[in-house]
């Protein structure tokens, strides 16, 4: 999987060096308020490699780095959800509360969604967001994903964002 960039972030696979700062986002309770729980250092680690593994079929999800200063702030990919059996290409996202509100976590997404339509191929991509957490539901809605259906996904209400590709 390459790295994508954008005008202020560059998006770059993700290290076990890089386990300390992504566990500054994932195991912070405020961040991970829509998880059953937040990440534990070894549970942010274990992602990592399971990320490394995945890199090489252009799935995964990669470490958001602000161009400015170097400093990663969160994540940010693809990843394959089964959802009502099917599986389907998930753009994901987290981001270190410390940097809401900037229009970070939509640029990455949008990166991450043009990505998965063009060297992937995909022929839609989906978000799966717990009903109430209107930032995350927004980061999608600015990108053009429509919300499509609410599930039950892993035990949990969800809202399926869904865009189609050439839409």
């Amino acid at each position: 999987m390459p790295s994508l960039e954008t005008g202020r972030l560059q998006l770059r696979q993700l290290t076990p060096e890089d386990a300390p700062a992504l566990f500054a986002v994932l195991g912070d309770r405020e961040t991970m308020l829509w998880y059953p729980r937040p990440f534990t250092l070894e549970e942010t680690l274990g992602r990592i490699e399971r990320y490394m593994g995945l890199y090489p079929s252009g799935a995964g999800l990669l470490g958001i780095v602000l161009k400015e200063n170097g400093q990663l702030i969160g994540d940010c990919g693809i990843i394959w959800q089964e959802v009502e059996g099917v599986q389907q290409p998930e753009i994901g996202y987290h981001m270190h509360r410390a940097h809401w509100g900037r229009g970070y976590a939509t640029e990455a997404a949008r990166a991450v969604r043009d990505y998965a339509f063009t060297a992937l191929g995909c022929t839609h991509v989906i978000s799966l967001i717990r009903p109430g957490n209107l930032s995350s539901r927004r980061v999608a809605e600015k990108n053009d994903l429509k919300l499509d259906r609410i599930v039950l996904w892993r035990g949990l209400e969800h809202c399926v964002y869904r865009m189609e590709r050439g839409r």
